[in-house]
């Protein structure tokens, strides 16, 4: 892990994101979505403060994370959703967990009490990094949506920071 760094997402990362993105979505496990969206869909919806990557020595970006509002309601302004996303060929090597450490550092100093995501019940490796960052289960969605013809269950995981309260 000496060899990767986590820095904040800039534009000129579009390419490599999406295209990462897209990957995560061709696995068929990671999201309801088949197809990544344009770069500017994807600037507008996540905020701008808590997107980072993951990039090794030559800079090359290997993952990366952002967040989402999940309400426009002053009372949820506290609340985000994130998705992280790792590149096929750089997964197993810690990646996930090394941007969530900093997304959480990043949320937390901001003054969010609740990151939250809905991850799909088969996809063992994103129930495990979760659950090692302290998120919990809350519940089970079941047969939420249709995705690929048929219908799939979602777990709903939140991690309550214990440093905003």
């Amino acid at each position: 892990m000496a060899d990767i760094t986590v820095r904040r997402l800039r534009d000129d990362d579009a390419e490599r994101v999406l295209a990462i993105y897209q990957a995560g979505l061709d696995a068929g496990n990671a999201s309801f979505e088949i197809t990544a969206p344009t770069w500017s869909v994807f600037d507008a919806a996540k905020l701008p403060d808590h997107r980072f990557v993951a990039v090794d020595a030559s800079g090359r970006v290997l993952g990366w994370i952002a967040v989402a509002p999940t309400s426009a309601r002053k009372v949820y302004a506290g609340v985000v959703e994130h998705s992280v996303y790792v590149d096929p060929a750089a997964q197993g090597r810690g990646i996930a967990r090394l941007l969530l450490a900093t997304l959480i550092i990043s949320t937390e100093a901001a003054g969010i009490w609740t990151i939250q995501s809905g991850v799909f019940p088969d996809n063992a490796a994103s129930l495990t990094l979760h659950e090692r960052a302290g998120f919990r289960v809350i519940g089970v969605r079941e047969r939420i949506g249709r995705h690929h013809g048929r219908w799939r269950d979602v777990v709903l995981l939140e991690r309550r920071s214990p440093v905003v309260t």
